[in-house]
């Protein structure tokens, strides 16, 4: 019987130390963690430059947009439809179908950039202005663009002071181009007016 006992004793000595000494060489070879990689893009330098200009340029057209300045809108929505016409999607690392869907709401874009160079009304042009908005938004959901946020913002009295309407931003501050700050009725007391709905940021970390 104690001959039972000490090799069972033995037994559970030499399991113990060999679990310690396992787990010690275990801890002992696992590798530290590596320092988190720098923000990179995924997109060809060709790409990112491009959309950076399409998105330079619309910005510049909503801030035409806040001061009610027809002819620096016009001339953005000149520039902004070459831009859209020429935006080399097929530099995207994506299937064709996500190609062909970057594609058409790039089209969208240059098609309401015609349609704002051409009104005379400064309300039809923001309508059109909407509606290229919107569009420009769901591209930069669609290709991913990793070169900055960008901030879909809201401005629930957009038309008619009812209807609501939204545009993007490169700055979380809203300052709405619906209302402006030479609004006929409210002048700059509006220019606020609104608030974010959605950031889009597809930087890597």
């Amino acid at each position: 019987m104690k001959k039972v006992l000490f090799l069972l004793l033995t037994i559970l000595v030499i399991v113990v130390v060999y679990w310690l000494v396992f787990k010690k060489n275990r801890d002992t070879t696992e590798k530290p963690d590596r320092a988190a990689p720098l923000a990179m893009s995924n997109k060809s330098d060709v790409f990112n430059s491009a959309f950076n200009n399409l998105l330079a340029t619309y910005y510049e057209m909503k801030d035409a947009f806040v001061d009610w300045d027809t002819a620096k809108i016009n001339q953005t929505a000149t520039v902004l439809k070459s831009l859209a016409d020429s935006l080399p999607v097929n530099q995207l690392k994506a299937d064709t179908t996500l190609i062909t869907m970057a594609r058409n709401y790039s089209e969208g874009v240059s098609g309401e950039a015609v349609g704002i160079a051409g009104e005379s009304d400064i309300a039809e042009k923001r309508k059109s202005f909407y509606t290229l908005s919107e569009n420009l938004y769901e591209l930069v959901r669609t290709v991913r663009y990793d070169g900055q946020v960008v901030y879909h913002q809201h401005c629930p009295m957009a038309f008619n002071d009812t209807e609501e309407a939204f545009w993007l931003s490169n700055k979380n501050e809203v300052v709405n181009p619906y209302l402006g700050n030479k609004h006929p009725k409210y002048k700059s007391g509006m220019l606020h007016c609104g608030d974010v709905t959605d950031s889009l940021d597809f930087r890597k970390r």
